[in-house]
């Protein structure tokens, strides 16, 4: 078979959740390196699930669908060209296994995107690099997808959701906008790390095409070590804009792609109950999850880093 004539596996990776209220301990230990979390960590995170989910759980089902919408979109572009395979970070199956599945099925080269559009080293690095050397076990020869974060039918989705959102509110009323995204530590900042510049660029191409003129960025979600991490955090954000005078606020969370604990906890309650606290209206955009642009938009990307064509 020829190189224009094979097939292309895309191996779609995420952050992962576990399958079940059971699987969050091992989910929890993988995301310490191994290290089982204290009693309190682990009741403090399964509260959370309990708090978003209620004991049933769909939250793997988003990333299973998304999955299944690039392949649909992949279809549309080369149909019987591209084979899409799933690999998460800390979760079954894993990135290797991704790959792995890849070479099962006799894959010899395929494409590797995150759910996620926004590169730094520390996030999409690290997926690109432990299904680098998983292919380069196996043979498979990859390319990788960076990042998407200016993609037009990206910014067109999410000027959608924020146009939406925005009829929620009185608007002959000040309304802040406020982008988030999941902080990493400042360390990146001397690295000269993309992240942050990526995800400034995104929102202020969305602010604009909404014609949002009083927006705002700020981080969510920071892990619990030692370093700093980037900052402010949306709940000192939201006491600043209420010192100011605000008393509307619509919450979009650029950095994610579907409804997960950072978005159904750490937005729609955490931050939700933080801004009732200070007599603040909150509000969040949906999530980009299965829309046909975002689909689009991946698909368009893995394309594009089809070098065999």
């Amino acid at each position: 078979m020829s190189k224009a004539n094979e097939r292309i596996g895309v191996l779609v990776m995420s952050y992962g959740t576990p399958e079940s209220m059971e699987g969050i301990e091992e989910y929890y230990t993988h995301i310490r390196r191994g290290r089982a979390p204290s009693p309190e960590q682990l009741a403090e995170l399964t509260e959370r699930y309990e708090a978003v989910v209620g004991g049933v759980f769909p939250l793997r089902e988003n990333t299973n669908k998304q999955v299944a919408g690039l392949q649909a979109a992949l279809e549309a572009i080369a149909p019987g060209r591209y084979v899409c395979y799933q690999g998460l970070k800390h979760a079954r199956p894993y990135i290797e296994d991704g790959v792995a599945a890849m070479a099962a099925d006799g894959i010899k080269r395929g494409i590797g995107i995150v759910l996620a559009p926004h590169y730094s080293v520390m996030s999409i690095g690290g997926y690109n690099k432990r299904a680098q050397e998983k292919a380069d076990e196996l043979q498979i020869e990859m390319a990788f997808v960076e990042s998407y974060h200016l993609h037009p039918k990206l910014l067109d989705a999410l000027t959608a959701r924020v146009m939406a959102a925005r009829e929620k509110f009185d608007l002959s009323q000040p309304l802040k906008v406020l982008f988030s995204a999941h902080s990493l530590p400042v360390r990146i900042r001397e690295m000269n790390d993309p992240y942050e510049g990526q995800l400034l660029a995104t929102a202020k191409a969305v602010a604009s095409r909404a014609g949002i003129e009083s927006w705002g960025f700020t981080w969510q979600s920071a892990g619990r070590t030692h370093e700093p991490w980037l900052g402010p955090d949306i709940l000192d954000t939201l006491q600043e804009e209420a010192a100011a005078g605000i008393k509307q606020v619509l919450s979009a969370p650029i950095g994610f792609v579907s409804d997960h604990l950072e978005v159904l906890y750490d937005i729609d309650i955490e931050a939700k109950a933080a801004a009732r606290e200070l007599g603040m209206q909150l509000e969040r955009i949906e999530m980009l999850n299965t829309d046909p642009l975002y689909m689009e938009t991946l698909a368009d990307s893995a394309a594009a880093k089809d070098e065999w064509r």
